[in-house]
């Protein structure tokens, strides 16, 4: 198993060598693309390349995140372009298919390749870490599929690691929450559309507002199941009162916290052990 220095020292190798050429990255403005983003621009500098960073913006995903996107790639020097998607139609996924995230990685890397060959460059790059590759994220086999790279998966860096560098960097966002798309809080077979999840993007954010880290409201027809760190279930229920009054106010019936604390991808657990 690779040391974290060995992992850095293979990271800053394969960035040198992709960055002979003009590249395109899949760009969130999370911590793992904006790791990248970094690295890329700095291993660009002796090659007088350029790195397009391209965020990919969608209704499922939460509206400030372009916001984001934009700040850090800014931040990092980098050219930036979005390119708007309507996944709900072009995926094919309103009923939320169990397949959903390969459905759309595909239509999305799909595009992403569409503006590289526009914009000139030969290859498509994204921030799946190690943690990802042990975890339901059938999206993977679409990214194979198309050839995309993902390097900090090829140096074995993991979620901590990734953190761990970027704040070594400086990057603003090296503590920001992961940010998963809102139809992950959704069983899978529910009918999807945009008021439902701009709804619990707006609860969720005012739920952090309490002082929360991860929080997540995954819904089940007319109840909110709660998801915070396990470390805030008690303040989750010190504020329980105004925290039910709120959801109930936005049509929930039932409010509930889920005991288990946050783990990211609670809705696959079926899938994880079939």
């Amino acid at each position: 198993m690779k040391t974290y220095e060995e992992k850095k020292k293979f990271l800053h190798e394969r960035a040198a060598s992709l960055m002979k050429e003009d590249l395109v990255l899949a760009f969130s403005g999370g911590v793992d693309s904006s790791l990248l983003l970094k690295i890329f621009c700095e291993a660009a500098k002796p090659f007088r390349t350029t790195v397009y960073a391209v965020t990919v913006h969608t209704e499922l995903h939460p509206l400030k995140d372009v916001k984001i996107a934009r700040q850090v790639a800014r931040e990092a020097g980098a050219q930036h372009f979005v390119v708007y998607i309507n996944e709900l139609q072009e995926a094919d996924i309103r009923l939320n298919p169990k397949d959903r995230c390969y459905r759309c990685k595909t239509l999305l890397f799909g595009r992403l390749k569409e503006k590289a060959k526009e914009l000139g460059a030969d290859t498509v790059a994204e921030g799946t870490n190690e943690d990802d590759l042990h975890v339901y994220r059938p999206g993977i086999r679409a990214l194979q599929e198309l050839g995309i790279i993902s390097p900090l998966a090829e140096s074995g860096f993991t979620k901590a690691e990734v953190r761990k560098l970027a704040q070594e960097y400086g990057i603003s966002v090296a503590n920001r929450p992961s940010t998963p798309c809102m139809a992950t809080r959704f069983p899978y077979g529910t009918e999807l559309n945009c008021e439902k999840m701009r709804q619990v993007e707006e609860e969720e954010e005012w739920l952090k507002t309490f002082g929360f880290y991860n929080v997540r409201i995954r819904v089940h027809d007319d109840t909110a199941r709660i998801e915070v760190d396990e470390r805030d279930l008690s303040l989750l229920l010190k504020n329980r009162e105004k925290i039910v009054r709120r959801l109930k106010k936005s049509g929930y019936t039932y409010v509930t916290v889920d005991l288990e604390g946050f783990r990211s991808g609670s809705m696959d657990i079926q899938d994880r052990h079939s």
